[in-house]
């Protein structure tokens, strides 16, 4: 009996309320979506291949790095002498990407296409510009942590390292990329002239 009841109480409670037609399967919110969301744009520019690298780059969590903390690496097989070179500005800057007060997300989408372009060009020492904090104590950039973070991950990324006071210091990070393979060749063939 009680089944009854709440059958009652149920079809009291609903009303004037009409279940929706087949036809469309959901309810219609009256908006229509005309801008593609932040993800579908992000799959597109991935199915287009534009995406290359911009997946590896994790904006989840990331180890802050000290404010005063200078950014450090270089893979295995670079000399220390030439990661001290580039940390003091011994090879020429051949161009930067300035992500000053950039967003993170922005930050992601130009690391990717910058270090690609760099590549294309056959360019090996390059500066990315990220900014430290303004004040002595002011908390860590976080940028400059993702950066330590995002950088290790391309393998075209042989080395980097916070700049000299000259350069930009904490706010500046000088970065090594691998020689092309035309630019191995040129320089083999550079030095069998040398040697006769």
């Amino acid at each position: 009996m009680t089944d009854l009841h709440d059958d009652a109480d149920f079809q009291a409670l609903m009303g004037d309320v009409k279940p929706l037609s087949r036809g469309q399967g959901r309810a219609h919110t009256g908006q229509t979506r005309r801008v593609p969301t932040e993800a579908q744009l992000a799959k597109r520019e991935s199915a287009a291949g534009g995406d290359s690298g911009r997946d590896i780059l994790s904006d989840d969590f990331v180890d802050l790095v000290p404010p005063f903390d200078p950014l450090d690496f270089r893979r295995d097989g670079i000399q220390r002498g030439v990661a001290e070179r580039l940390r003091h500005g011994g090879y020429p800057m051949q161009a930067s990407l300035h992500l000053l007060r950039r967003p993170v997300e922005e930050a992601r989408r130009a690391l990717p296409a910058f270090l690609r372009e760099a590549v294309e060009h056959d360019l090996r020492s390059v500066m990315i510009v990220h900014g430290r904090g303004r004040e002595i104590d002011s908390p860590a950039n976080v940028l400059r942590s993702y950066l330590a973070k995002w950088l290790p991950a391309f393998d075209e990324v042989q080395a980097f390292a916070s700049a000299s006071q000259a350069d930009g210091g904490l706010g500046a990070t000088w970065v090594m990329l691998r020689k092309s393979e035309r630019a191995r060749a040129a320089n083999r063939e550079r030095q069998q002239k040398r040697r006769g």
